[in-house]
């Protein structure tokens, strides 16, 4: 028996690969045998037993493929014609609607994978799996049986963020400028337009010496990067910094150095820069919407006013008030002990486990039901 993970695209350093990859690595540790294909896999992946799609052996009626589902990928239809037990882990997709003023593909992909989840992936997998209650909530609300949906958060290396930091990002950001910031694709579902609003009133009437670090990479074919940078410069404000898809060396530089988390996102399934964040004792202030505040979990600062003047006084307060900064970091360590990593890697032990009890393999005529 093999377990094989299939994922429309192992992009570098961002979460569904870095899960996909964490879960590679809990499930070696059971002692079986297990491979990740996907339609792409990015140049930087290094990770062994990693294959693009066409070099995916033929499975057998006792293997076990988990499809992680995040978009209208062509692959949501091959993988409900493999003859073997089936997982899928949600994760969510952004609505199109978001895209409208970025990329036409982009709209394109997410309402077939919407479609997709609505019709054909329907009946087709044995278990399901959701990073959070709102992505079960989701699966709900388009029919799927809420009993037959496991929630398990998604699986962080912590120990990789002990690694040392880039000296020179380290030098760069220690020059006493409060550094504000927020990690996450450049796309229209994460609002960066609203993190820069606030910044901007934020700088010009609240703190001179601040600085907006936007980390994250964004679509080149896409309007939404450039238009956020005209934004800026029609505002005026000075010292905000796109640093792009960046070494993981400075992101941790990055992390170290920065005052405040600021996240105006709308729609998130899960959102792991919060999780890291709070592994770097950073106060996070989070927009109350999508599966934002479960994250969260009763840390941090939960907000429902994205106005650019009570955001600056939140900050304000959160770069200042020492007391309140300190309660936020304690508030979000504690929170941090439900995402532990041997916490979350027994969890997905243990669901990998009953799954093989309760579904046995397939016979030859593959007549098991789906669920």
């Amino acid at each position: 028996m093999k377990i094989y993970q299939l994922v429309a695209s192992l992009n570098f350093g961002d979460a569904i690969g870095n899960d996909v990859i964490a879960k590679k690595h809990v499930i070696e540790d059971m002692g079986i045998e297990t491979e990740i294909y996907a339609a792409h896999v990015a140049p930087k992946i290094t990770e062994p037993g990693a294959y693009v799609i066409d070099k995916m052996p033929k499975v057998n009626e006792d293997d076990i493929v988990i499809y992680h589902m995040g978009n209208g990928s062509p692959m949501n239809h091959m993988v409900t014609e493999l003859n073997c037990r089936r997982i899928m882990f949600y994760h969510n997709i952004t609505p199109y609607e978001f895209f409208g003023i970025d990329n036409v593909n982009s709209v394109e992909n997410c309402r077939r994978g919407i479609e997709d989840m609505h019709t054909h992936m329907k009946g087709k997998f044995d278990a399901y799996i959701c990073a959070s209650q709102f992505s079960k909530d989701d699966m709900v609300k388009m029919g799927y049986k809420e009993d037959l949906i496991d929630v398990i958060p998604i699986i962080v290396p912590f120990e990789d963020y002990s690694q040392t930091p880039d000296e020179a990002m380290m030098r760069k950001l220690s020059d006493g400028v409060t550094n504000i910031l927020f990690v996450g694709r450049i796309a229209p579902n994460k609002k960066h337009e609203d993190i820069i609003r606030a910044f901007a009133y934020y700088k010009k009437n609240v703190n001179e010496n601040s600085r907006l670090i936007l980390v994250g990479s964004h679509d080149p074919n896409g309007m939404y990067y450039n238009d956020i940078v005209s934004y800026v410069e029609k505002l005026g404000v000075e010292d905000v910094v796109f640093p792009g898809h960046i070494s993981f060396a400075e992101i941790l530089a990055i992390y170290s150095k920065a005052d405040v988390f600021l996240c105006m996102s709308e729609h998130e399934g899960f959102c792991v820069p919060l999780v890291e964040a709070m592994t770097f004792g950073v106060p996070v202030i989070a927009y109350d919407a999508c599966a934002v505040p479960e994250t969260l979990g009763g840390s941090g600062v939960v907000v429902d006013d994205k106005d650019p003047v009570f955001l600056s006084k939140v900050i304000n307060e959160v770069v200042n008030n020492q007391e309140m900064r300190k309660t936020i970091i304690e508030a979000q360590k504690k929170r941090l002990e439900d995402f532990r990593y041997d916490k979350l890697k027994d969890e997905f032990q243990r669901f990998l486990k009953d799954f093989m009890a309760k579904y046995p393999p397939l016979n030859n005529d593959d007549s098991k039901k789906k669920l």
